[in-house]
């Protein structure tokens, strides 16, 4: 005599082996170096949350995480979404007095100027999977790596200086 349900656990177990390999994923720090004169105030890769970066900022502060494959492929993407204050500096030349009514107003104003931006971004090859560093650069656009070597570094993919001016006008992309 069987008990109920063990036939259909089988019968999910053969299924289960028809089924295509994933690919297993390892949960990665996030970390975000910004090379603009703007702030990031958040932002994310694969919706999970990395840390708010000031202008020219970054680095030293990690989130965790999001799932990244050991073994890097050709045309590995992450999405990358963030909010940027392209004026983060703004408010100390306000007139009206920090926490009033009227700096509240003129605040909430101001963050109606932030802008929300989302792209894929191809991630630059790994051998071994380290930390994803997200870079932010001039005209919205965004470079990602996912090494274990440190910026700066021999190995490091990529060589941002860590203040990068805006092109003007900025190319359309």
């Amino acid at each position: 005599m069987t008990r109920p349900g063990t036939w259909g656990l089988s019968v999910f177990s053969a299924l289960c082996g028809c089924m295509p390999a994933q690919t297993s994923l390892i949960g990665t720090p996030i970390e975000g170096y910004n090379h603009t004169s703007a702030a990031i105030h958040h932002f994310s890769v694969n919706r999970n949350g990395g840390p708010g970066i000031g202008p020219y900022g970054g680095g030293g502060k990690q989130n965790c995480c999001v799932g990244m494959p050991a073994q890097w492929s050709p045309g590995l993407k992450v999405l990358v979404e963030w909010e940027k204050d392209p004026a983060p500096h703004a408010y100390g030349s306000w007139p009206e007095r920090r926490h009033t009514d009227e700096w509240r107003t003129r605040m909430k104003a101001h963050r109606a100027g932030y802008s929300r931006h989302s792209v894929w971004v191809e991630v630059a090859p790994y051998e071994r999977l380290g930390v994803v560093d997200v870079h932010f650069l001039p005209c919205d656009q965004v470079a990602v790596s996912a090494v274990v070597t440190l910026p700066g570094m021999p190995g490091y993919p990529f060589g941002f200086p860590r203040r990068m001016e805006a092109l003007s006008p900025c190319p359309v992309h």
